[in-house]
């Protein structure tokens, strides 16, 4: 994930602070020099670096700090303002325009996720209320209007084509299509290259100049490192950026893209993308970002997550089975599909404060991050029948057997998923028969089963 490792960094010389009690400024300056290295090694902008390091600094070694006894805690707070400034301090929005349409321009090179990023961008102004209208634009790259028309049907949104006829005309002729067909919101897919050059930019220039687009948003692929500072630097000095959408953030990117281009161009990044999946583009929030690097966790966007991907009425059904006793195999299922909404385990225990240092390993046992077993128990219980599923007590030897033959997996996978949804319902059924009578028990070790042997971690 990103930023892990830059994470890991700063939480480890974070804690080394902590157990100096009172700090001197000889302890600052070696602290402030891991730091250095650290942004380094994560691929921030060098100069991005220097100026930041000499700020943290000069706010560390002030007598205010190193004179109080929570020194340590004062010099995390003043690195989580300053990453925070670094970034852009808050949250930066699209420029709605008052009188549709509004006009935005998507600009990048091949492969960095444009065509992908302009129906996620749709798919969440829809989500908001707005009418968008997906322009196909890119002339140039072969099967690129094609995979825009699949995007805008799989988002719902319509999507223009003109075919392979002149860009600058395109673009016009969306803006006055959107006019007779109440769009509010006109996305155009700009053209990119293998790298930038000027036919390039002399095409962006006129099809702005044509349509004075709202807002123009390169798209950079996080995985490029520094490079999609560079990228952003000419881009913006060509057409004037006026947000940036990073792409890719799940993956390994070091992250010094994201902590950089903002501090290099003054283009704030807008949004983010995570994955292939058509799914809304998130807003980049800066606060929850450096949280999050610094190991204190992003509650509001977990939440935000929880209240956008779960079902209030499903979860008021599944409370009324849970006191009922009455939790089957298959609410079992419809809550993990639930979870896995909210994203990887991982980037769960991330937002969590204190969980985001939670390694693969828990003592000398394997903690499953990337899903797998998630991915085994749905298809054991998908290899079940409803009647299975409804009631675990039918399941015998032999259905044992076709169950795992069918799901692709092990008898003990079974046995062991059986014994463990065994053992949940009892814990309940207990837990609901002391509630009744007034008193709650002791909560067992998560009723008897140890954490590392549940279902999610090996």
């Amino acid at each position: 994930m990103i930023f892990e490792n830059l994470s890991d960094r700063l939480q480890g010389i974070f804690k080394k602070l902590r157990r100096h009690g009172k700090l001197t400024e000889g302890d600052v300056n070696e602290a402030m020099r891991e730091v250095r290295m650290a942004l380094l090694e994560a691929d921030v902008n060098f100069k991005v670096v220097k100026d930041f390091v000499t700020r943290v600094k000069e706010r560390a070694i002030g007598r205010e700090v190193l004179d109080t006894l929570t020194a340590a805690q004062a010099v995390v707070k003043i690195v989580d303002e300053e990453l925070t400034a670094l970034m852009g301090g808050t949250e930066s929005r699209l420029n709605i325009s008052p009188n549709p349409p509004t006009v935005i321009m998507l600009v990048g090179l091949q492969g960095s996720g444009k065509t992908t990023s302009a129906g996620k961008l749709a798919l969440m102004l829809k989500k908001q209320g707005k009418r968008p209208l997906l322009v196909a634009d890119d002339i140039y790259r072969p099967a690129a209007i094609k995979q825009l028309e699949v995007i805008g049907g799989q988002v719902d949104v319509p999507v223009f084509s003109e075919g392979r006829k002149d860009a600058v005309a395109i673009a016009r002729a969306a803006i006055a299509h959107s006019a007779s067909h109440a769009s509010d919101v006109v996305i155009i897919d700009t053209a990119g290259r293998l790298q930038i050059d000027e036919p390039l930019m002399q095409e962006l220039r006129d099809i702005k100049a044509a349509v004075k687009p709202h807002e123009i948003l390169l798209v950079v692929d996080a995985m490029t490192g520094q490079e999609a500072v560079n990228v952003a630097e000419a881009f913006d000095a060509s057409l004037g950026l006026d947000g940036v959408v990073m792409t890719k953030l799940d993956g390994d990117a070091r992250g010094g893209a994201a902590l950089s281009i903002k501090a290099v161009t003054g283009c704030p990044v807008k949004f983010v993308g995570m994955g292939e999946k058509i799914e809304p583009l998130e807003i980049f929030h800066p606060d929850r970002m450096a949280s999050r690097i610094l190991g204190m966790g992003d509650v509001l966007s977990l939440v935000e997550k929880a209240q956008e991907n779960f079902d209030l009425e499903n979860a008021k059904k599944m409370e009324e089975k849970l006191r009922k006793n009455d939790f089957t195999l298959d609410d079992f299922l419809a809550q993990m599909q639930q979870v896995k909404k909210l994203g990887s385990l991982q980037s769960i225990l991330g937002m969590i404060p204190g969980m985001g240092g939670l390694k693969k390993k828990l003592g000398d046992r394997e903690l499953d991050l990337d899903g797998k077993e998630m991915r085994r128990i749905e298809a054991i219980i998908r290899a079940m029948t409803p009647k299975e599923r409804a009631d675990i007590t039918v399941i015998n030897g032999s259905r044992r057997k076709r169950i795992a033959a069918g799901s692709g997996t092990r008898v003990q996978d079974v046995n062991k998923l059986l014994k463990q949804f065994g053992e949940m319902r009892k814990m309940m059924k207990k837990m609901n028969r002391m509630k009744g009578k007034g008193k709650m028990p002791e909560m067992p070790p998560l009723g008897g089963m140890d954490l590392p042997k549940m279902p999610f971690f090996r």
